[in-house]
């Protein structure tokens, strides 16, 4: 068995530090980079991308809607142009900035409030599609398993990949349970490993009313900016090597 395990990096803007992004990289093979609209200044994805590509690590946009101030977690609606135009904004110049320093540009994961209204949308989700199309038909749109992405990405032409989260709740019908609920994000490494645990042997999670809810899966995803996610990650690489799980990015 394969398995991609992503987390999202660069996130931190100024002297604002989100994460630790140099130790969470040694273990995870593919790193989503945050591209200035949530987070990320010029700097801290040049410094990202170089040490991304230090650690032999797969690089991804994580693209966002225009909302510094909330962190990109504030759903906004938005025209079709402007949406567009936001992804060929953004993953644009991280695939430029990859580039130029000797990566390649591999996948595409939005960020936040966007990622849980295309999972929704395939309106939207294919919007996002299309941008990504333009830019490079090989980038991979990375997006919640069972979700509107994989059918937008289909549609287009894309390749896709589910992800499924080992540090978030879910409802019963496979989303992603508000962060505005008690419970939403896990802080407890237990609950973070029995989820991991569940995922790889059963191909599901179990949801926030106690019912299991089946996913497809080919990456899981860890978010830097929570407290705990070094020893996170650290516990789910172990876990994958003591069974004989290659952890391998989503670009062969």
């Amino acid at each position: 068995m394969k398995i991609d395990l992503n987390a999202d990096l660069g996130e931190s803007f100024g002297r604002h530090i989100k994460g630790n992004d140099a130790e969470i990289i040694k273990y995870v093979t593919s790193a989503s980079i945050a591209c200035g609209y949530h987070g990320g200044d010029p700097l801290t994805i040049e410094n990202t991308i170089k040490l991304a590509l230090e650690n032999n690590v797969a690089i991804g946009a994580h693209p966002s809607y225009d909302d510094l101030v909330g962190f990109g977690r504030r759903s906004m609606k938005i025209s079709d142009d402007d949406l567009f135009s936001m992804i060929l904004y953004q993953v644009g110049a991280l695939k430029a900035m990859t580039e130029a320093l000797g990566g390649n540009l591999k996948h595409v994961k939005p960020h936040g409030a966007m990622y849980n209204d295309l999972a929704n949308s395939l309106p939207k989700a294919k919007v996002v599609a299309e941008a990504m199309y333009k830019i490079d038909p090989e980038l991979i749109f990375v997006g919640l398993a069972n979700s509107e992405i994989q059918h937008a990405a289909r549609e287009i032409g894309l390749k896709s990949a589910c992800e499924v989260f080992a540090d978030r709740a879910y409802n019963d019908d496979g989303s992603l349970v508000s962060r505005h609920k008690y419970g939403a994000v896990f802080e407890d490494g237990e609950a973070c490993m029995n989820q991991v645990k569940q995922i790889l042997t059963e191909q599901s999670v179990t949801s926030i009313n106690g019912n299991a809810v089946e996913m497809c899966i080919d990456t899981i995803g860890i978010h830097a900016d929570n407290y705990e996610a070094l020893d996170f990650v650290k516990s789910f690489h172990k876990y994958l090597k003591e069974n004989n799980i290659e952890v391998k990015s989503l670009q062969p």
